[in-house]
Parts: C-alpha cells; sequence; structure tokens
C-alpha cells in the first residue's frame, strides 16, 4: 500500500466516530447524545475521566463492576425528557455528578443528618424562656422563713420591710410596691418619678444607661447581694434591679363628652389583668375599674405583666361594680356587657348610645356575674368560629378595645 493509501485509510478510520472503540455499540450512543446537545458529556464534567477508555486496566476488576453497572443508564439518557426513569442518576452519587435537577434527594439526607434546623429552639432554650412565679402562699413562707433566719443578711429592719412588700399583706400595711426588671424600673424612673422611693441593684448589675437614668433622677441606689435579691424576685430567675414606690393610682375623668371605660370582675390572673392594663394604654382607654375580687393591680405578676405601664392608666381599684354602674350610667355612659348568648356585636349597637361606653369583662372561669349583664344596658358577643366556645378575657378585651377606638374615631 502507497504511502498515500495509508494516510487517506487513518484519516478515514479517525473521522469516523470511534469507530475503533473496544464497545461499538456504547461508544456512538455517548458520542451523538453529546453532539445532539451540543454541549459536555457526562464523561467531560467528570473532568478526568473523560479520557480514559473503558477498557482501561487503571479502572481494575472493582471499578470496572462499577462502571457496568451504572454506564448503561448514563449512556441512554437522552436528557430531552425530565422526568423519565432512564434518565435519572443513582441515588447516592457525589453532588458533582449530577445536573441542575437531579438530587433534591441528596441534599435532604445531609440536613437530617446534620441534626435540627438552626432556628428551632432547642428543649433546653425552650425552657429557660418560661418564666415561674411563686404563689402567694410560696412568697408568704419565704417572708416567715427569711424572719425566723438567723442569717445577719436578713434580720436588718429595713431589709424585712423590703421583703414583706413581696406579699399581698405587707403592701398593703406598707402603702408601698415593688417593680421588678429592667423594663419596669425605666418606665417607673422615665414617668413616676414622684413615686420611686429608691432602686436596688445586685453588685453584678452592669446596666450603665439605667444606672445613669436613676442617678439623673436623684433617686437613692442601693446595692444588695446576690442572694437578697433573690428572695425579693418574685420570679425564680431576677434582673438583678428592684424598685420601690408608693401605691398610687390616678382615678379616670367621667365628665368627659366621650369616653371608654372598661369594668374588670373579678379577674384573678394577675398576667391577664396586667395585659389588659397593656390594652387599655394602647388603644386610648379613659380608665379602668377593678371591682371587689379582682386581683390588686399592685401584684408584682400584674406590674411586670403590663412593663409597669399600668400606672398611666387611670384607675380605681376594690370597688363595687353594683354602686359604680349606677354612677356611671348617671355619668351618661352605656353599660355593656359581654356574653356568649348575646345576639349583636359592638358595631351593631346604634351609634348615640356609643359616645361613653363602658364595658365588662368577666372572671376567667366563671364569665361575667349575670346580675351584672342583667344591670347591663347592651349585651354584646364577639363573632367567631363555631369550633371555639370562648375567648381568654384578655383577648377578648383587646377585640373589644379596638373596636372600640375604631368607633370613637369615626363619630369624629
Amino acid at each position: 500500500m502507497s504511502e498515500e493509501n495509508k494516510k487517506r485509510t487513518v484519516k478515514m478510520t479517525l473521522d469516523r466516530k470511534f469507530g475503533v472503540s473496544e464497545k461499538p455499540e456504547r461508544r456512538p450512543r455517548r458520542d451523538d447524545d453529546r453532539d445532539e446537545r451540543g454541549g459536555r458529556s457526562f464523561d467531560d464534567r467528570r473532568g478526568d475521566r473523560g479520557d480514559r477508555k473503558f477498557g482501561d486496566k487503571k479502572f481494575g476488576d472493582r471499578e470496572g463492576r462499577f462502571d457496568r453497572e451504572r454506564r448503561p443508564r448514563r449512556d441512554g439518557d437522552d436528557r430531552g425528557s425530565f422526568g423519565r426513569r432512564e434518565g435519572r442518576r443513582p441515588f447516592g452519587e457525589r453532588s458533582g455528578d449530577r445536573g441542575r435537577f437531579g438530587g433534591d434527594r441528596r441534599p435532604r439526607r445531609e440536613f437530617a443528618s446534620a441534626g435540627a434546623p438552626i432556628y428551632r429552639q432547642r428543649p433546653e432554650e425552650q425552657k429557660e424562656e418560661v418564666e415561674e412565679v411563686l404563689d402567694e402562699a410560696a412568697l408568704e413562707a419565704r417572708v416567715a422563713q427569711a424572719e425566723a433566719s438567723e442569717d445577719s443578711n436578713f434580720n436588718p429592719p429595713w431589709y424585712k420591710k423590703l421583703l414583706a412588700l413581696t406579699t399581698e399583706k405587707g403592701r398593703e400595711r406598707e402603702g408601698k410596691f415593688l417593680g421588678e426588671g429592667v423594663h419596669v424600673v425605666q418606665e417607673l424612673v422615665s414617668n413616676h418619678r414622684e413615686l420611686v422611693m429608691g432602686v436596688y441593684v445586685t453588685e453584678s448589675f452592669n446596666d450603665e444607661a439605667l444606672v445613669e437614668q436613676i442617678n439623673e433622677a436623684e433617686i437613692r441606689l442601693n446595692v444588695l447581694t446576690d442572694e437578697q435579691m433573690k428572695r425579693l424576685s418574685s420570679t425564680m430567675t431576677t434582673q438583678g434591679v428592684i424598685a420601690v414606690a408608693r401605691i398610687a393610682s390616678k382615678k379616670p375623668v367621667y365628665e368627659s363628652s366621650r369616653s371608654v371605660i372598661t369594668l374588670v370582675d373579678a379577674v384573678q390572673d394577675p398576667g391577664n389583668l396586667g395585659t389588659i392594663f397593656r390594652t387599655s394604654l394602647g388603644f386610648g382607654s379613659d380608665g379602668m375599674i377593678l371591682g371587689r375580687g379582682t386581683v390588686s393591680p399592685f401584684n408584682p405578676k400584674v406590674v411586670r405583666g403590663s412593663s409597669g405601664t399600668f400606672l398611666r392608666v387611670p384607675f380605681e381599684f376594690d370597688v363595687d361594680l353594683v354602686d359604680q354602674i349606677n354612677f356611671l350610667r348617671s355619668k351618661g355612659y352605656t353599660i355593656i356587657a359581654t356574653d356568649l348568648h348575646a345576639k349583636q356585636s359592638l358595631r351593631q349597637i346604634p351609634q348615640n348610645k356609643l359616645r361613653k361606653m363602658a364595658f365588662l369583662v368577666g372572671n376567667e372561669g366563671a364569665g361575667t356575674n349575670p346580675y351584672f349583664i342583667e344591670l347591663a344596658d347592651e349585651t354584646v358577643k364577639i363573632p367567631m368560629s363555631s369550633e371555639l366556645e370562648s375567648l381568654n378575657v384578655a383577648v377578648a378585651h383587646g377585640i373589644l378595645s379596638y373596636e372600640a377606638a375604631q368607633i370613637q374615631e369615626d363619630l369624629k
């Protein structure tokens, strides 16, 4: 054969699509697939394996078996119809082998093995956020124990008087209450300086801004040990700061032409009452009347629940609601009671009756006293799903306060 014929034969061999491959039945399908896509083949994307031959000894027996099991799926994949079974890659391949749609299963597996998502709290973190509050009996027992103690830290008369303020009897006797926590003390110092008699902090308390505010208000600052502060605290943990203030309140103004008053009937949960105070302030209530049987507004949990803002709401407490209802009616108020069996909502009452309104909210378990409902001028319900019988008293008060504020705005 002449030299020219040899060159022509070599050229024809190279021009054919890998015609000298050891596995001609598979090579054409892989190359045709690459030509149709106009991009790199699967092996090209893998980098170093793209130049290897199927018969290369470097793959060894084990890798040869691996290739024989998986390559038919890869070679037979036309990539044109997403979702075809033959186009799916085997589970467990490295992420670098998958295309854009190739591996939503593997990331889930990695995510699950990494533990809980970072936005979820661990059980111990959730537990720390639940604030345990001591009841009145536990507080009285702690006071008695401290008074009987021979420890010199709890024997000084000034400390015994402070400790007495953690109980209802002690607050009534001394005419003072405790405001505990950074936000409460800030509120009292900023808005009720005339009532604050002193502030107590622990040696480790480091809120420099609050300390500076206390000094600027010329309020005496006293230092307690951690153990002394712990005994004054109404919670199991303490923020290291407590204010002592005089018991006082501002009465509502009943003579104004428009007004919204809340009558509170025997609400006994301090947290609920604290929330009612905050809601009243938030929606511009003109005042609250706390009937007999309602928890004291100076209870530590009420003070904390309102963030100290309860003193910004005009209120009277320990009031006979029968007398108060008759008094308010004489001042032009429409007495509105909440009742599960009422036929109307607050907005369905004629507007001329809503310029001055006083609505009743009742006890957590028993609801509003039926006798007070009989004394009311109107009864209302809160429209809601039949799946739920009633709402928490603080939630119900919030809804009524919002509606009352909107009605007052519309009357302007």
